[in-house]
């Protein structure tokens, strides 16, 4: 009957049915793994625009302060005017900055040497033996840490009183040493970690000692982390006002910091020029250490060093 004939066009069609129907899902999923995938591009390149301004747009004001002829009278972002290295030149010869530049730059090669020492072999200390208080040592240094340094500004003033230490260079760069320690050392800890100990076993079977093994098998594999140590070290003193502030009292013995805080600190005589320029010469030695230690700021020397 028709009944019968119905069903039979039915069960004909249903295959084909099927068919278009899954073709319509593959459809629709392709769709929306497009969707998501330039929702994600469009999301990232958003995060990145926005970023690159948040990090170009002061940066161009300050270099724009920095070669305007003639001092200018806020930090804006005007491109009239005269550009000229006017500014570098009397910032050399109208103000101490040339000293604070030396001082700081001392200050700073002499912490990262003492420092990155010290850090370097104490990681490897705690990371290859056992000793009376390693684990109460560590948990000290954590608990170091969590004190600010404004909070122990008068305990680092009356140090200084008492070493006759005050307005001594020496004294911070005790402070910048002393105070790097605790946390670095925890990392360096955990770098020297992922070195397989079955380098330095290799190394004792073949009758290498302790300093040999450190210096000729470890050492050249955390060169990453020693790198980006001694960058830390050697922007600290750049960077640092507050205690350096406390520290030094005479204008020949400031720090960069110091001395450009200087510059604007008197509301009815700022000179804003100088300041940027100044900002602007901070970042030529951090750049030169930067692009010589970039070749080792490299992840991933110790993979397969235990093979074979």
């Amino acid at each position: 009957g028709l009944g019968d004939v119905y069903k039979r066009q039915q069960s004909l069609w249903l295959p084909s049915r099927n068919y278009m129907h899954l073709i319509w899902r593959m459809y629709k999923m392709k769709n929306s793994v497009q969707f998501k995938r330039r929702l994600n591009h469009f999301l990232t390149y958003l995060y990145m625009v926005v970023l690159s301004i948040v990090i170009i747009y002061p940066l161009l004001i300050t270099v724009l302060s920095a070669f305007k002829s003639g001092n200018v009278s806020a930090f804006t972002l005007d491109f009239s005017g005269n550009l000229s290295f006017d500014n570098f030149s009397k910032l050399f010869s109208e103000t101490h900055y040339g000293t604070w530049y030396m001082n700081t730059l001392v200050i700073a090669i002499i912490t990262m040497i003492v420092q990155t020492s010290i850090v370097t072999f104490a990681g490897y200390a705690y990371s290859r033996y056992n000793f009376l208080a390693r684990k109460q040592s560590l948990v000290f240094f954590l608990i170091i840490q969590m004190v600010p340094t404004m909070a122990a500004l008068t305990a680092f003033f009356v140090m200084a009183l008492m070493l006759n230490a005050l307005n001594q260079p020496w004294f911070l760069i005790f402070l910048y040493v002393g105070g790097g320690i605790p946390m670095n050392a925890w990392l360096m800890k955990g770098y020297f970690d992922t070195v397989p100990i079955s380098l330095d076993e290799s190394a004792k079977l073949d009758g290498a000692g302790h300093f040999r093994r450190f210096w000729q098998i470890v050492l050249p594999l955390v060169r990453p982390m020693i790198a980006v140590q001694a960058l830390w070290a050697f922007m600290g003193p750049f960077g640092d006002y507050i205690l350096s502030k406390f520290l030094l009292r005479d204008e020949v013995n400031y720090t960069v910091a110091v001395g450009l805080q200087t510059f604007i600190s008197d509301q009815k005589n700022q000179k804003i020029a100088f300041f940027a320029a100044g900002a602007i010469l901070i970042a030529v030695p951090i750049c030169i250490l930067f692009f010589f230690l970039q070749k080792n700021f490299v992840s991933g020397l110790t993979a397969g060093g235990d093979k074979g």
